[in-house]
C-alpha cells in the first residue's frame, strides 16, 4: 500500500520524506497528483483542518491518506496565529509567504518582554482510509520562545525565530535529524507510525 501525504507544501513534504525514508511504508505526496486540486482549510482547529484534508483527498484520490495541520501558538497573542499561521501576513495585508509572516510577527511582538514571548509549535495528524473515514488522529507540540531576530537557514515557516531554550538554538539552526527528534511534527508522526503498525491498519482494511 502507498500512503499519500496530503500536502502541497514542499517544506512539509521534505520533512515527511526524511522521517519516512527508512520506513517500510511506501509513500508519495500531492506532487504526484498535479490535478488533485486544493482543499480549503475552513476548520477553526488544527484537528478539524487535518481531518478535512485527509478525508477529502482520500476520497478524491482513492488512497490511504495522512494530512497534518500545524502552526505556531504565541501566548502573548492569545494563541495566534494558530490555524492561520501560513496566511498570517495575508490576513493583515502585509504580504505573503514565510518572510512576510515572520516580519509581521516580529512587529507584533516588538514591545513584549522576553519572559512573555513563550510559544509552541502544534501538529495534528489525521489518517483516513481510502473511503474518507478518519481512523487515527494524533497531536503533539514543542515548547519554545520567539526571538527578536531571525536565526538559521534550515527548515521553513517560523523556524528562524523559534528558540528551543534547552538547546540554545532556533529550529532553523538545527540539522534535519536534530529537528525531527524534538519537533511537533516528528513526535506526532512517530506516534502515528506506531499506531498504524500496531493495528496493521493497511492490511486489515484492504483485506476486508
Amino acid at each position: 500500500m502507498t500512503l499519500l501525504i496530503a500536502t502541497h507544501n514542499k517544506g512539509k513534504a521534505a520533512e515527511f520524506g526524511d522521517m519516512l525514508g527508512n520506513s517500510s511504508m511506501q509513500w508519495c505526496d500531492l506532487s504526484a497528483f498535479p490535478k488533485s486540486g486544493e482543499v480549503q482549510e475552513t476548520g477553526e482547529t488544527f484537528l478539524a483542518n487535518a481531518c478535512l484534508k485527509a478525508s477529502t483527498y482520500a476520497k478524491r484520490l482513492g488512497h490511504w491518506t495522512i494530512a497534518d495541520d500545524s502552526g505556531l501558538e504565541v501566548d502573548a497573542l492569545g494563541g495566534a496565529p494558530g490555524v492561520y499561521s501560513a496566511r498570517w501576513a495575508v490576513m493583515h495585508g502585509t504580504g505573503q509567504g514565510d518572510q512576510a509572516n515572520n516580519l509581521l510577527l516580529l512587529q507584533q511582538l516588538q514591545n513584549v518582554p522576553d519572559a512573555q514571548r513563550t510559544a509552541r509549535f502544534v501538529c495534528t495528524l489525521a489518517l483516513s482510509d481510502p473511503f474518507g473515514q478518519i481512523i487515527i488522529t494524533v497531536r503533539d507540540t514543542v515548547e519554545g520562545s520567539i526571538l527578536r531576530e531571525l536565526r538559521g537557514t534550515n527548515g521553513f515557516g517560523y523556524d528562524p525565530m523559534f528558540m528551543i531554550p534547552s538547546l540554545g538554538k532556533t529550529t532553523a539552526e538545527l540539522s534535519s535529524e536534530q529537528k525531527h527528534a524534538i519537533s511537533h511534527r516528528g513526535k506526532a508522526l512517530r506516534r502515528m507510525k506506531q499506531l498504524i503498525m500496531r493495528y496493521d491498519l493497511f492490511h486489515r482494511k484492504t483485506q476486508s
